[in-house]
């Protein structure tokens, strides 16, 4: 039998990890099965985008992975167990998936990622919009193009996803009332020069911006804040924060108090060495031993070092040291402005932040170019290696 890889959710750490395996390996070796909800990529970094009403490129991940040798299996995980080394799948309409309830693997790579947080605030699940997700940003453009001229907006969160969403839609609906609440004070990560020319951008748009307003409770028509301020809202949009997918901290993988699995610089599980994570449902160090943010520029070189350490481990070969640090922040201002925070390898902020149109095509190019290498995970050609006789497959021959 062959050694069976399978990856589970194809975003930008999953479907990277996937196809850089698959060309890694020799596909007389190895199945490589790539699972996810949806049958097409999706820019997670474009979302709000998409509510403000703009229309992006479809990317069928079939179209991607051909030629790859990557198998799809369109499929919802309900569960994963470790000891039994089995993903449990339902289909669309909660049946098996594909006719099968169950799949088994040899090595596992979890790429299952995250979704908006709610932090436990009444009010959120039931009055709140997010761009968290396609289904989400969906529902949100659909609100907004039935909202009449003078129809308020309130974003919460001022992390760099209720920024570029706030920013999206004051540019692309000039006739709404946009504003944004945030915990402590605007872009207060940036430095002095990235924060001047954010709250310029803000001011240009016409954004009111409410600082220190930790918001309490969200209603149909307005969001509280601890100290009692009231805010008028037709829309709320929440982006106050991302959370793992509940899946990981139900299996007996070891995992954070933030349910992210626990991982070594390999990105291979601490507890379970047959797992490895990748993305956002991970908590690994950078290069200074500070974990690792959730966002894509994490993604990437995570699920790059993850496809390679499984790839090292199977053929025997020498297991990579790449460092994993950041070099920027890039903070999209709608579609004509942009800021792009300089930083540390630990993220920390520099006194470089450029700005304008010119950092706008800049952060156009750098999204291009993550949904590229999602595709193009291995840009250059590679020989497939054989895998080492012992590793060829554990799995039970009935999954």
């Amino acid at each position: 039998m062959k050694h069976r890889i399978v990856v589970l959710g194809a975003g930008y750490a999953g479907a990277s990890a996937a196809g850089r395996l698959a060309r890694r390996l020799h596909a007389d070796d190895v199945d490589v099965v790539l699972v996810n909800a949806e049958p097409d990529f999706v820019e997670r970094v474009r979302l709000h985008q998409v509510a403000a009403g703009q229309e992006l490129r479809p990317r069928p991940l079939r179209d991607m992975l051909a030629g790859t040798g990557v198998t799809l299996r369109v499929a919802r995980v309900t569960a994963v167990d470790v000891d039994r080394k089995v993903v449990a799948l339902t289909d669309a309409d909660g049946g098996a998936a594909d006719g099968a309830d169950e799949l088994g693997y040899d090595t596992l790579v979890y790429a299952l990622g995250s979704s908006t947080a709610e932090h436990g605030v009444p009010g959120v699940a039931g009055h709140a919009y997010d761009v968290g997700s396609r289904p989400g940003a969906l529902r949100l453009r659909d609100r907004l193009a039935g909202l009449a001229p003078g129809g308020r907006v309130v974003v919460v969160g001022g992390g760099l996803t209720g920024i570029e969403t706030a920013s999206e839609l004051a540019e692309a609906r000039a006739d709404l009332g946009v504003t944004i609440a945030v915990r402590g004070e605007l872009g207060d990560w940036l430095s002095p020069s990235g924060r001047r020319h954010l709250r310029a951008a803000f001011a240009r748009l016409g954004i009111t911006v409410h600082e220190h307003a930790d918001v309490e409770q969200v209603g149909a028509t307005e969001v509280r804040t601890g100290d009692g301020t009231t805010i008028p809202a037709d829309v709320t949009v929440w982006s106050a924060g991302f959370a793992v997918h509940p899946i990981a901290a139900a299996t007996a993988l070891r995992v954070s108090a933030s349910g992210q699995i626990v991982v070594d610089g390999t990105m291979r599980s601490v507890s379970h060495p047959d797992v490895y994570a990748v993305g956002d449902a991970a908590l690994a160090d950078g290069a200074l031993g500070t974990p690792l943010r959730m966002s894509c520029a994490s993604g990437l070189p995570m699920a790059w070092q993850a496809a390679d350490s499984v790839a090292a481990r199977l053929t025997g070969g020498n297991l990579p040291n790449m460092p994993l640090r950041y070099v920027q922040q890039c903070v999209s201002l709608g579609r004509q402005d942009a800021v792009i925070q300089m930083v540390t390898a630990d993220d920390r902020a520099k006194p470089a932040a450029p700005g304008g149109r010119l950092a706008a095509a800049y952060k156009e190019l750098v999204c291009k170019g993550a949904a590229y290498a999602a595709a193009h995970p291995l840009p250059y050609p590679v020989r497939r290696r054989r895998l080492t006789a012992p590793a060829r497959t554990t799995r039970p021959s009935r999954v």
